[in-house]
């Protein structure tokens, strides 16, 4: 009997010294993780320490029979599990908090040689004497590729074109064999209706990319939880991974204003028809009239500056989302609802929807992101559709259920977002609204325009744009400096 007394005692001092070290763990990530308001983290270390004193003791002094030793230990044990997973999906988050705000100080270009599904030639090897295309505003791209196949001693016929068009047209015509393309042009060409077959009637046999500086950094303000600021959220349509540039198929600009709680989302068609602008570096045609969408060519930057000039505005932050990683996060999510309007069923071959609330898995929300002929509105629609699927996720990512697949998402999430603003300014704004439970007023306003069909720098040919009604874009204006002041932009008429 005394050595079952004597193992018991051992048993439940090691449990004693387990239940602090667990509890202690997950205090050290809730304070290293630092989004909890001085109420709530000293009630929580209090509760925390009583907690442990109270297990402590029954377990050394208080639990003498079997039954009581029993309850006590599986309770201890329960808040031992329960302190580990709790310290674990914090630091998790502090994690995925890092990385989103650790923004590269490079993005990279990848570039492909390309030639017909039905050539003969299959691998790189066989590239040696044939004849290639390339456009010469992706000289760099071109220049790389080419350099690296002679240093293997494989030599092409190079000829130049000057336009997306007039390159594919040599292609398909036997005028070159093969041609080369950088991964971001691949959605414009996806978009020519002549070639949207693109993916399936061709193959890439060699591939490399290249690294240009990322210009983008946040013009921050004193005081996050107080001063106004605007947010650039960029949608990324990249498709050869988050760290690539690739065309911006979302523009809005989220302008926040704390002391009011109020947040106006103004978004720009992806075919606004705009001057480029951007920072020396940026590799853009300064000044050069485009899409609005082909400035993530060239960086996040890039797309700011030009939306700078665009609305007057100072841009303060940017959030870059990647929508084709976002399909991850929707299938780690178990997928979206959407609410499709009466009159704005799509039943095509890629995307089916009806009327009323559509539960979509990640490759039916990137179609629905992503379509566009089928609505009458065309680039207004898929502009509203993009905020459904995004507002779609967020829904979903803060629902309780997550927390059963809460590391996976979070995983997904650091491959997802990118932002300027830092990892400090982020926990204080969650520890600003854990503070002070705000009810936060959402506004929503965009700018229009007519359709055209009009010369596109990037593409070096004429495409459908949309060229802006400047009486929107003083609205918008004018609404974002109403709700920097303090005002509601529904105020704005």
């Amino acid at each position: 009997m005394k050595n079952e007394s004597k193992i018991s005692k051992v048993l439940s001092i090691l449990l004693s010294v387990v239940l602090v070290v667990s509890s202690f763990y997950l205090l050290y990530q809730v304070i290293r993780l630092n989004v909890l308001p001085s109420k709530f983290l000293f009630p929580l270390t209090i509760g925390v320490v009583v907690l442990d004193a109270i297990f402590i003791l029954l377990l050394i002094y208080f639990s003498k029979n079997v039954v009581s030793k029993i309850v006590c230990i599986a309770l201890t044990l329960f808040i031992c599990v329960a302190s580990c997973m709790g310290g674990y999906y914090i630091s998790k988050t502090q994690n995925v908090l890092s990385s989103i705000t650790n923004v590269a100080k490079h993005a990279k270009n990848t570039v492909s040689v390309v030639v017909k599904e039905s050539s003969s030639i299959k691998n790189k090897s066989q590239l040696n004497g044939v004849s290639v295309g390339s456009l010469r505003l992706n000289e760099q791209g071109s220049k790389k590729a080419l350099k690296e196949l002679s240093s293997e001693g494989i030599v092409l016929n190079q000829t130049e074109y000057d336009s997306m068009t007039t390159l594919l047209e040599a292609f398909y015509n036997g005028e070159v064999d093969s041609i080369i393309i950088n991964e971001s042009s691949r959605s414009q060409i996806l978009d020519m209706e002549a070639y949207s077959n693109f993916d399936s009637n061709t193959r890439v046999v060699y591939q490399t990319s290249y690294k240009v500086k990322n210009n983008d950094s946040a013009t921050s303000v004193s005081d996050i939880t107080s001063k106004p600021f605007n947010v650039l959220i960029s949608g990324s349509d990249t498709r050869g991974g988050f760290d690539e540039n690739g065309r911006s198929d979302v523009i809005m600009i989220a302008t926040v204003n704390p002391k009011t709680h109020t947040i106006l989302l103004t978004s720009v068609p992806r075919d606004f028809y705009v001057t480029t602008a951007c920072d020396a570096g940026d590799g853009c045609m300064q000044g050069a009239l485009d899409k609005i969408t082909h400035t993530g060519i060239h960086g996040t930057n890039t797309t700011k500056r030009t939306v700078e000039q665009l609305l007057g505005i100072e841009i303060n932050y940017t959030f870059k989302v990647g929508f084709d990683t976002v399909t991850e996060l929707v299938d780690v999510l178990g997928g979206v609802d959407v609410y499709v309007e009466p009159g704005y069923a799509v039943h095509t071959s890629y995307l089916n929807v009806n009327e009323g609330i559509n539960h979509l898995n990640a490759e039916q929300a990137l179609a629905y992101a992503r379509e566009r002929y089928s609505y009458t509105e065309g680039d207004r629609q898929r502009t509203k559709n993009q905020q459904q699927v995004l507002m779609g996720i967020v829904k979903e990512a803060t629902k309780p259920s997550v927390i059963t697949n809460y590391a996976a998402i979070m995983d997904t999430m650091a491959n997802t977002f990118s932002t300027t603003m830092s990892n400090e300014e982020i926990t204080d704004l969650i520890k600003y609204q854990l503070n002070n439970n705000p009810t936060w007023k959402m506004e929503q306003y965009m700018v229009d325009g007519t359709g055209d069909t009009l010369m596109c720098a990037e593409l070096g040919d004429a495409a459908s744009v949309m060229v802006p009604d400047q009486s929107t874009v003083k609205m918008a204006k004018d609404k974002i400096n109403a709700v920097l002041a303090g005002k509601s932009s529904e105020d704005v008429k």
